[in-house]
């Protein structure tokens, strides 16, 4: 399926009809289960090539949307930048703040919604968001508030999970045991060019894609299934709501479909999760 023919295929959906606040709680205490910050320091690498891809600079004001656990914070943060993470999740930014004290990194730290930034207008030179802005309920709101954050000439930069990679794979399996609510768009949507066009394309003087991808590497797809369950809210939580018979059927599913993309053999699991690098230059 052509990226044109996945973002068409998630779109025939019916305008949203559940109340945005409400689900808002849910996803928030989705995401606060578990422990991310568990899978979250595995995928650091991607907010380190996302800081390159964006251009940080030292002495930049930067913002991070959804940081989760800090990853592009830290990375920034690395590059000397003046950064302030972000996350509806206190947890999480307690999470990343221990990372950055341990690092000697200074970071500031605050509660914050994607969805509406407590920030004034033009405030930042670079506003980054890895896997984090792309599962709000809303999609043009928080689009609407990082541009509305970034300087003119200022640089946003997405990472986002693409909806025929690994990841876009695993929640389209997991949906298939607990649908998401009626009419709400899909987060991997924000892994295709023409959702981010729609998105950002008429305040953008340039929108630079490229498809990358982030090894998934644990032992064995029974080592993967256990940290995921015990520690990834949306998995967590999916297994939680299941009784034991769907409980065991999705785990059955969900080996089946790491044992098709594993590209170890039988040494150990390798999963290669395709996402979309994105750098949007504001006009």
């Amino acid at each position: 399926m052509t990226a044109i023919e996945s973002h068409s295929a998630l779109m025939e959906k019916p305008p949203l009809a559940d109340d945005f606040a409400s689900l808002k709680q849910k996803q928030q205490a989705t995401w606060a289960s578990g422990d991310f910050a568990v899978i979250g320091t595995t995928l650091q690498i991607v907010g380190e090539t996302l800081a390159e891809a964006a251009d940080v600079c030292a002495g930049e004001r930067v913002l991070d949307v959804a940081a989760g656990n800090g990853n592009a914070t830290l990375a920034a943060a690395r590059r000397f930048a003046k950064v302030t993470s972000t996350d509806y999740v206190p947890a999480l930014l307690d999470d990343g703040a221990r990372r950055a004290a341990a690092e000697r990194l200074e970071v500031t730290f605050e509660v914050a919604d994607a969805e509406d930034l407590p920030f004034g207008d033009r405030t930042f030179d670079v506003v980054l968001s890895t896997f984090g802005a792309m599962f709000t309920p809303d999609h043009m709101r928080p689009a609407r508030e990082m541009l509305r954050v970034t300087r003119p000439g200022g640089r946003i930069g997405l990472a986002n999970w693409t909806p025929d990679g690994f990841i876009g794979r695993l929640f389209r399996t997991v949906g298939a045991y607990l649908p998401p609510p009626s009419g709400l768009k899909s987060p991997a949507l924000w892994g295709t060019e023409p959702h981010i066009v729609e998105l950002f394309g008429a305040q953008a003087a340039e929108i630079r894609t490229e498809r990358k991808y982030f090894n998934f590497r644990y032992r064995s797809s029974a080592h993967w299934l256990q940290v995921f369950r015990d520690y990834y809210g949306p998995v967590h939580k999916a297994f939680a709501a299941l009784d034991s018979a769907r409980q065991q059927a999705l785990e059955t599913d969900i080996v089946r479909l790491l044992e098709e993309l594993n590209i170890a053999g039988g040494r150990s699991l390798v999963v290669p999760g395709e996402y979309l690098e994105v750098v949007i230059v504001r006009r």
